[in-house]
């Protein structure tokens, strides 16, 4: 029943996907069959103002010079001590049981043997 129920839930996407194409196209071909529309006319290109030049930009030699390490401010510092991190407790250590000496390992399966192709090879070039 399910499946049944998601092929008709398909088909109706299909069905309205179509409709909706069948519309656009009817719009597309009235559009083109209206008669000729007056022309637009052209705007003017509006004209762009120049940026003004600003004539007082300093120059490298007019630049102020730079603060020396011995003129800057001192950074306050803590009058109080920081609080010690607390301590965290330990965690036991996880620790596995032996292994028994007794069980024997399972043993690996060998590859098989694979035969192999014989080749032709080239005749010596003389």
């Amino acid at each position: 029943m399910a499946p049944s129920r998601n092929c008709s839930i398909i088909f109706v996407m299909i069905a309205l996907l179509s409709l909706s194409s069948i519309t656009t196209s009817h719009a597309v071909r009235s559009l083109l069959q209206l008669p000729n529309l007056p022309k637009i006319p052209s705007l003017p290109q509006p004209t762009i103002p120049q940026l003004p030049t600003i004539p007082n930009l300093p120059t490298a030699t007019t630049l102020p010079p730079l603060p020396s390490i011995t003129s800057l401010p001192t950074l306050p510092t803590a009058s109080t001590p920081l609080p010690s991190l607390p301590t965290l407790p330990s965690v036991p250590k996880m620790t596995l049981p032996p292994m028994p000496a007794n069980i024997p390992l399972p043993n690996m399966p060998s590859l098989p043997n694979i035969p192999t192709i014989p080749t032709l090879s080239p005749p010596p070039s003389n």
